[in-house]
Formats: C-alpha cells, sequence, structure tokens
C-alpha cells in the first residue's frame, strides 16, 4: 500500500480486488484515499452474472444442460437459481449468479458444488469456534453497515470475515434503522459451509460423514430415534478436549445444527411457544420430533421440561406424529450420556 502511494502521480486508475478487506487507515494507513466501491449500488452488478446476462449469453447452453440432465427448460433455470444466485453487494443490487460456478456448471453439463472447493474458510471456522459463536446465529444475523464494512488484523468478530468471504449476502435493508440482514446466498455456499464446519466441529472425518448424513436422513424419516440417537453419538465420543470449549452446551448445540442442516430437514433451534423455548424442533413429511437437552443432568429431567411446560401440545393440531426425546450430555465423557423417547 506504501508503494502504491508513493507512485500515485504515475497511476492513472488502479482497481485493488480481494476476499476480505483489511481496514486502510489504521494498519495501512501509508494509502487512506481509496473509493470503497463494495457496497455502492452503481457498481454492484462488476461482480458476477445477472439474470438478464444468463438468458442473453448462456440461453443455449442452459438448453444443452436441461437436455442432459433429463429436465425442462424451466426446472433446469430454477436449480441453477437455487444453487448459484442469491448474491447481493449492496442493498437495492439485482441477484448475481456465481460466475465460477456457473461457467463449471456449462463445461462439466453438471450441477454441483464447484465454488467451495476454491478454498477452505479455516481461519474462520477458528475464529467461530474461538468465540463459542452460536451456528445457527449465521442464517439470521441483523447488523449495520460500519460493522460489514469494516475488518482489522485483530479483529474477533466472525460476522465481518463470513459477510465479506462470500458466505452470507444481503437479503434485507431496514431503512429507518439502517440495518442490513444476512442470509447465506443459495444452496451451494450454505451446503458447502455446513459441509466444512461438520468435521471441524465433531468427531468425524471428511470422508465418512456424507455417508453419516445419509444414514441419518434414512433413520429419522422412519422414525428410527434409537439408531439416530446411537449414531450421534459416535459424533461426540473422543472429541478432542480443544474442540469442546468452555461453553460446552453452545458447542453440543453447534453440532446438533449443523447434522440437521446437513440432513435437510427443517430445523429450529431454541423454538418459541408460548410456554417457553424448546431446545430443537426437528420437522420430516411425517414426524415432528420435539427435544431438550440437559448438559451434567438427566434425561428424565429433560423429559419432564417438556411435558411440564407442553412443548409438545404446541403441535396437537399437526397431522404428523409428535415424537419427545430428552437427552442429557455429560461434560466429564464429553458426549451423549443418555435419552429417553415417548
Amino acid at each position: 500500500y506504501g508503494a502504491l502511494k508513493s507512485c500515485d502521480g504515475y497511476i492513472q486508475f488502479a482497481m485493488l480486488t480481494g476476499v476480505t478487506k483489511f481496514g486502510k487507515v489504521s494498519v495501512f494507513s501509508d494509502l487512506n484515499n481509496l473509493m470503497d466501491i463494495s457496497m455502492i449500488n452503481r457498481f454492484s452488478e462488476i461482480c458476477g452474472i445477472t439474470e438478464e446476462e444468463l438468458h442473453r449469453y448462456f440461453d443455449d447452453d442452459i438448453h444443452t444442460l436441461a437436455e442432459k440432465l433429463g429436465t425442462g427448460y424451466e426446472e433446469t433455470c430454477a436449480r441453477l437459481k437455487l444453487n448459484y444466485d442469491g448474491y447481493h453487494f449492496s442493498f437495492k443490487s439485482p441477484g448475481m449468479y456465481n460466475p465460477f460456478s456457473l461457467l463449471n456448471t456449462f463445461a462439466n453439463m453438471q450441477i454441483d458444488n464447484y465454488w467451495f472447493a476454491t478454498g477452505t474458510p479455516t481461519y474462520l471456522v477458528e475464529l467461530m469456534k474461538q468465540h463459542n459463536y452460536n451456528v445457527e446465529e449465521i442464517e439470521d444475523i441483523v447488523t449495520s453497515g460500519p460493522v460489514l464494512d469494516s475488518i482489522d488484523s485483530a479483529s474477533t468478530d466472525p460476522v465481518p470475515v463470513i459477510y465479506q468471504s462470500g458466505y452470507l449476502t444481503i437479503k434485507g435493508y431496514n431503512e429507518e434503522f439502517e440495518n442490513y440482514t444476512l442470509g447465506f446466498p443459495n444452496r451451494e455456499v450454505e451446503q458447502g459451509f455446513f459441509r466444512f464446519l461438520l468435521p471441524n466441529y465433531a468427531s468425524v472425518s471428511v470422508t465418512k460423514s456424507p455417508y453419516e448424513i445419509q444414514r441419518f436422513v434414512e433413520e429419522v424419516r422412519k422414525g428410527d430415534v434409537d439408531s439416530f440417537l446411537s449414531r450421534l453419538q459416535t459424533f461426540f465420543d473422543d472429541i478432542p478436549y480443544e474442540l469442546a470449549p468452555r461453553d460446552r452446551e453452545v458447542h453440543y448445540q453447534n453440532i446438533l445444527y449443523i447434522v440437521f442442516k446437513l440432513m435437510g430437514f427443517h430445523a429450529e433451534v431454541e423454538y418459541h411457544t408460548s410456554r417457553g423455548r424448546v431446545d430443537l424442533v426437528l420437522k420430516t413429511s411425517d414426524y415432528i420430533y420435539v427435544m431438550e437437552f440437559k448438559l451434567d443432568g438427566t434425561a428424565e429431567e429433560a423429559m419432564a421440561q417438556i411435558d411440564a411446560k407442553g412443548y409438545a401440545s404446541a403441535f396437537a393440531a399437526d397431522g404428523r406424529k409428535v415424537v419427545k426425546v430428552g437427552v442429557n450430555f455429560s461434560s466429564e465423557t464429553r458426549t451423549i450420556d443418555r435419552w429417553i423417547i415417548a
């Protein structure tokens, strides 16, 4: 930065790009006269491909892809949008497609998770674990522009890093309070992010986790809760001490949330009812699982809380079968100690 500023008499135009932006003042105060265009509306279409551009330049590719996949044109467009669209670089920005993922899709004639293979957010994950960040909060973050716009080498807040790295994008804007609502831009990013998180939080290898998730789905769909919890128990077994931080309850909740997100079911942590908050509600096409967790308590206490507060009654009008699950974690063994199903 200092070298650039000393040569500004010879530079007519320069554009700096990167992943995360470290403050141009403080640490790099040598170059403090930059124009930051990251969140300016008129530049919001520079990076990415708009819906109009997709159909103007790649319509033949979409038709070919639809033929290869055996799907109709409209369905193929919907799948491309679900997986690769959704980036917003300002609150008035149109949705932008990821060009890297689109080009790879058309080159291979296959919809897949391409972008996540370009890099892994190791620093980000370590930052989240270091500060016991609640993973479920990542999907509905509300923050201000200055927070998104700033980061320095000593930053301990993972939100600007997550946003500037492209794992979150702008989903909404409150003009009165000048606050931004953030969320995952698309399915490719969401699935890739949680897939990377799981081996970093739980005792499961990268190669084995996809198979384990498949088995989880099969067991939960058919209501085999005992098998599901037994398998889940192995995710907590032998977790290294450094992976089980001082706030173990948050750590256990994070693992559960990541697993359920990867399973593709509708999971809600701290589900609010008129009688209180359920630790976790998991919904499938046939079942609603009402789950309460205790740390160094008993499974009986967890089940008693479900009954005493009438958590299950909130779903009495639902046609699906309601299954109550009380689970106790042990900080000594760092795994699931016991569970009760009713």
